[in-house]
């Protein structure tokens, strides 16, 4: 027997649990599924989350609003759900112990990073470290007068390279393959004084006073911190075996209130086409709460006409 909910919510990052404390606010049976994937378990510290000017660690971040989420009755569950689908009675989702019938489902299954090939203890004391680091945005100020590298050329790694210049004038261009930029992209980082050099980084080394990039002919450079520019991943199995809408990058394409376009299903956080901020997933939880519990609302004709 498949056990039911107004509610499912699939991932627990910052995005599904604020939508967990909404829903469970709003007085409806929400069930939280969580594959414990969420990006935010990477963050050493967090210094642009309002409310925290100390900065806050990612992890102790999702224990709270875990926390926050449950003491208003959600439910929180471990388990990937790989299987979802649309029947008479509301959205069937399937997995390996899952088995739930939901009238309502927000997809909150964020991006993963495409990173480096480190083991997982290296990569976090790199991280721990300030090493190595993912977002410009959430952490470039941390990153001010240090020498920079950005590693992984093409647009994105220019406009990251570019972006950094904000904070460091010692900001340089780098990359893992053969690569020739543009002609413009090429005259763009010149112009805001960021270097560039084409030869691929074949090893990197972290752990001492610096992180160096060794090269084929034997060669090394040495910089303060290092930016890998390589994109990340949309986890959209789900939307993709439903033939939803994707943008360019792979991200789910919502309506206004995070709608995904099908009855009784919305999308937040990175997995949707954005700025991939906590802040901006923790909006889009709280207006795909929002409309799913008005909407459920106007099905069962608790809204006037």
């Amino acid at each position: 027997m498949s056990e039911t909910c107004d509610a499912a919510v699939i991932g627990a990052g910052p995005a599904g649990l604020t939508a967990a404390i909404y829903l469970a606010r709003f007085r409806r049976r929400v069930i939280v599924i969580d594959r414990g994937g969420s990006r935010a378990k990477l963050i050493p510290t967090s210094h642009n989350h309002a409310g925290f000017p100390e900065g806050i660690h990612g992890e102790d971040l999702l224990a709270r609003m875990r926390q926050q989420a449950e003491q208003y009755g959600a439910e929180i569950r471990s388990g990937d759900v790989t299987a979802l689908e649309q029947g008479e009675d509301g959205w069937r989702l399937g997995g390996d112990g899952i088995a739930l019938t939901a009238r309502a489902v927000i997809l909150a299954t964020g991006v993963d990073n495409r990173g480096l090939d480190m083991e997982p203890a290296e990569h976090r004391a790199a991280l721990e470290a300030g090493q190595l680091r993912y977002c410009p945005i959430c952490d470039g100020f941390e990153a001010s007068d240090k020498r920079i590298a950005v590693v992984g050329a093409e647009t994105h790694g220019v406009a990251e390279a570019l972006f950094l210049r904000t904070y460091s004038d010692r900001v340089a261009l780098y990359t893992f393959t053969e690569n020739e930029l543009h002609e413009k992209d090429r005259a763009n980082l010149a112009a805001a004084g960021v270097s560039w050099d084409p030869r691929p980084v074949v090893r990197y080394d972290f752990g001492g006073d610096a992180v160096v990039l060794h090269f084929a002919d034997g060669s090394s450079d040495r910089v303060d911190t290092l930016y890998p520019a390589l994109g990340s991943e949309p986890n959209t199995e789900l939307f993709a075996r439903l033939g939803l809408r994707a943008d360019p990058d792979g991200c789910a394409v919502t309506d206004g209130h995070q709608r995904l376009g099908l009855t009784g299903l919305y999308a937040a956080g990175d997995v949707v086409a954005g700025l991939d901020q906590i802040s901006v997933a923790m909006g889009h939880a709280a207006i795909a709460a929002t409309a799913l519990h008005n909407d459920l609302r106007e099905r069962d004709g608790a809204v006037p006409a």
